[in-house]
């Protein structure tokens, strides 16, 4: 509690303590009604909100052990208790990928390329953005609201999804000037190239140190990609702020370009996350990739490798007992050559098991009966093109 912010804290899945949960709660307390009273003293424990904070508990508890930088990925389940919609899950994979134990930026530039490679060989087509956090608390400090940077943040990180007005509304709501939030305008609707946005944030902000270190930070990284050659496009979008408050420096989102889906990968830098736990001072950089909204995207965009959906290459066709025990021992010898088979478990019908090859599109099926098996070879129908031939199980392993 109290490490994702307000947003985290309400979508964080709580517990209730085991056996009696009202232990230790008076009368008075529970005719409040009061949610978040009863959830610190009723539910001690809760469901996993991100691999992040667990990975910063787990490099302080080992940091005797850790050779630093320390990098490590994670691919775990992860819960949020929010409203189920396209996109959304209540239980999601994460894929994390960090770095930590290192204030280089070379790490956030690797970071960029394992996102550019990954997104290539999926085959889906990205727009990687960037932002810096510190560039974000430069701009409420010049627009004179310095301490409502957490409330600004949350809410242009929702342009894209409620709008402009409604952005304009919740920062209103939020107790800023009318002053403040025109002098916002210009920079949340900044355009052009990536260069000259940092030409412009250089007049506009040169008044505040942090904002210029962020500038400094994102001149590092866009001076090294340029050496290199990335598939994606990388942006530098100033709307895009991250919910999650831990951030400290260079944030990333990727969006999907053929889909409409909200971010499938988002990470950042984090200087002293593992300060919660006791150890101040250690800086890390991570990337999360979200994998249900990536299969939503190969889903919709039909890109799955075609023989990753096929789970069975050869189907043995079941004539009886004598005809089973036959082929047991000569199908552990085709599978243990990596060959993917299934022997269908009765002797139903013929035309019955064929339909099912047929209806899970297995490329070949084997015929052994009573002739095969007196000859010791294999009748292998290739159900595309209907051909059939007599092989010996050496030959059909050699087929595929």
């Amino acid at each position: 509690m109290g490490k994702y912010g307000e947003e985290g804290d309400k979508l964080l899945f709580k517990i209730l303590n085991s056996g009696d949960c009202f232990s230790g709660i008076t009368d008075e307390e529970l005719s409040e009604r009061n949610a978040v009273k009863f959830g610190v003293k009723a539910c001690e424990k809760g469901l996993r909100y991100d691999l992040t904070v667990p990975f910063a508990r787990f490099v302080v508890q080992h940091r005797n052990e850790i050779t630093f930088p320390f990098k490590r990925y994670q691919i775990q389940p992860v819960w949020r208790a929010d409203r189920p919609q396209k996109g959304r899950y209540r239980e999601f994979y994460q894929c994390d990928g960090d770095v930590v134990g290192s204030n280089s930026l070379v790490n956030e530039v690797e970071l960029i390329q394992i996102m550019d490679e990954v997104f290539r060989r999926f085959g889906i087509r990205v727009c990687i953005k960037m932002n810096n956090r510190k560039i974000l608390s430069g701009i409420a400090e010049v627009i004179g609201e310095a301490d409502k940077i957490v409330d600004i943040t949350v809410a242009i990180d929702k342009l894209d999804k409620i709008g402009l007005d409604n952005v304009n509304e919740e920062l209103r709501s939020k107790g800023l000037s009318e002053e403040a939030i025109a002098r916002l305008q210009p920079i949340i609707m900044l355009s052009g190239s990536n260069r000259e946005k940092m030409e412009v944030l250089k007049q506009v902000l040169g008044s505040s140190d942090i904002a210029m270190k962020g500038v400094a930070e994102m001149e590092f990284i866009l001076d090294r990609i340029d050496k290199l050659t990335l598939n994606a496009e990388l942006e530098l979008d100033l709307t895009l702020a991250r919910g999650l408050n831990y951030y400290t420096g260079a944030i990333f989102e990727v969006k999907a370009l053929d889909v409409q889906i909200g971010s499938i990968t988002g990470g950042g830098r984090y200087d002293n996350l593992t300060g919660v736990f006791g150890m101040d001072g250690v800086s890390g950089v991570g990337i999360s990739f979200g994998a249900d909204r990536i299969f939503d995207v190969l889903n919709q965009l039909n890109l799955y490798p075609a023989d990753s959906l096929q789970t069975t290459q050869l189907l043995f066709v079941n004539f009886g007992e004598k005809e089973e025990n036959y082929l047991l021992p000569l199908i552990s010898k085709v599978r243990a050559a990596g060959i993917r088979t299934e022997l269908y478990p009765e002797s139903a019908k013929m035309k019955k098991q064929m339909g099912y090859a047929d209806t899970k599109k297995i490329p070949y099926v084997a015929i052994v009966g009573e002739n095969e098996m007196n000859e010791g070879k294999i009748n292998l129908k290739n159900m595309l093109t209907g051909e059939q031939e007599l092989v010996t199980v050496e030959e059909l392993i050699e087929r595929f």
